[in-house]
C-alpha cells in the first residue's frame, strides 16, 4: 500500500480496510448520519444507495433514532457505535477493531458480538479484532492469537485455547482455571497428545493430559473450572480424577455459581449450574476427566 522505494502510495479509500478505533475519533461537527455516510461519499456513493447503506449500518449498531442528531451530543458509548457503523457502512474488504465494544453496557455489548458475527460471516469481511475481554474473543473469533507484552504465545482456534492452553499465561489469561504445581511421574513415553500422571506438591497423584511429549521439566496442570463436577460425599465418579472436599464458600454469579472447595491439593474454584446447590461447609466428591487436566509447557 505504500513503498517509498517503488513509488508506491494507494490512497486511503482505495485500500479496501476500515478502521474502528477504541477513541472514537468521531467528527464533533458532523451528524451522525455524516459521519457513517463519509466513508460511502469519498467512495462516490450517493442518492439512495448512500442513504440506505447508512441507514442499514445505524440500525445494526441501534442508533437510527439519532441519524440527525450531532456526533458531539453523544456519550462515549453512543460515539462507539457510530464509529463502528462507519467502518461497516461500505463493507471493507479488511476490517480492523481496536477494542470497539468497550464502551457499551453489557446487554448489548453481547447483542452486538452477535451482530459482529453474523456481518463478518455474510460479507466475509477478515477482520483483525484486538479485545482485552476474553469472552469476547472466544465468542466472535475463528482463530485467536494471545500476546503477552508483545510476546504471540499461542495461536489456534477458540476450543483450542480454552481446552488445550499451552502455558501458565494462556491459562490463567483465558478463562477461569486452576493451575495445580507438581511433576511428571510417568508414563512419558514420547506419544502425545495421551495421558500422564502427575503427581501435586501435596503427593495427590492425577490423571493429566500432555498435548505435546513431555520434556520432563512440566511444573503445572491447568483444570478448567467448569470442568469440574461436584456430588455429594460418596457419590461414586467414573473419571480418574476424584477426590473429597470440602465446600469453603459459595458465591452466586446468576448464570452460574461459584464455589471455592477445599481438597488436597489446596483450594480449588469451581464454577456449576445454579441448580447445584451445596451448603457452605458440606462435604462433596469433587471429580474431573484426564483431558480436563491438561500439562503445561514451562
Amino acid at each position: 500500500m505504500y513503498d517509498a522505494a517503488r513509488g508506491i502510495n494507494l490512497p486511503a479509500e482505495q485500500r479496501g480496510l476500515s478502521m474502528v478505533f477504541q477513541s472514537y475519533a468521531i467528527w464533533p461537527h458532523m451528524t451522525v448520519f455524516e459521519n457513517v455516510a463519509y466513508g460511502l461519499r469519498v467512495r462516490n456513493e450517493s442518492g439512495a444507495s448512500l442513504k440506505e447503506k447508512v441507514h442499514h449500518a445505524l440500525d445494526l449498531v441501534q442508533m437510527v433514532p439519532f441519524a440527525s442528531r450531532n456526533a458531539s451530543q453523544l456519550s462515549g458509548g453512543q460515539q462507539q457505535r457510530v464509529a463502528l457503523a462507519r467502518a461497516l457502512a461500505f463493507s471493507p474488504l479488511v476490517l480492523l477493531l481496536d477494542e470497539p465494544l468497550s464502551n457499551l453496557d453489557a446487554k448489548l455489548r453481547a447483542e452486538m458480538r452477535v451482530e459482529l458475527r453474523e456481518l463478518q460471516r455474510r460479507l466475509d469481511i477478515t477482520s483483525v479484532y484486538v479485545t482485552h475481554d476474553q469472552e469476547e474473543a472466544l465468542a466472535i473469533s475463528d482463530r485467536v492469537i494471545v500476546m503477552n507484552v508483545g510476546v504471540i504465545e499461542q495461536i489456534g482456534t477458540p476450543e483450542d485455547i480454552y481446552h488445550r492452553p499451552k502455558n501458565r499465561f494462556v491459562a490463567d489469561f483465558v478463562g477461569s482455571a486452576n493451575l495445580i504445581a507438581g511433576k511428571v511421574v510417568g508414563p512419558t513415553n514420547g506419544v502425545a497428545p495421551g495421558p500422564v500422571r502427575f503427581e501435586s506438591a501435596q503427593g495427590t497423584v492425577l490423571q493429566a493430559w500432555a498435548p505435546q511429549p513431555p520434556r520432563g521439566n512440566e511444573d503445572t496442570v491447568a483444570v478448567r473450572t467448569a470442568h469440574i463436577g461436584l456430588a455429594q460425599e460418596g457419590t461414586a465418579s467414573t473419571d480418574p480424577n476424584a477426590a473429597t472436599g470440602r465446600i469453603r464458600q459459595r458465591l452466586f454469579h446468576g448464570d452460574f455459581i461459584q464455589y471455592v472447595v477445599d481438597w488436597p491439593c489446596g483450594a480449588l474454584i469451581v464454577r456449576r449450574p445454579p441448580t447445584d446447590l451445596f451448603d457452605e461447609g458440606a462435604p462433596v466428591t469433587l471429580s474431573f476427566a484426564a483431558e480436563h487436566c491438561v500439562l503445561l509447557e514451562v
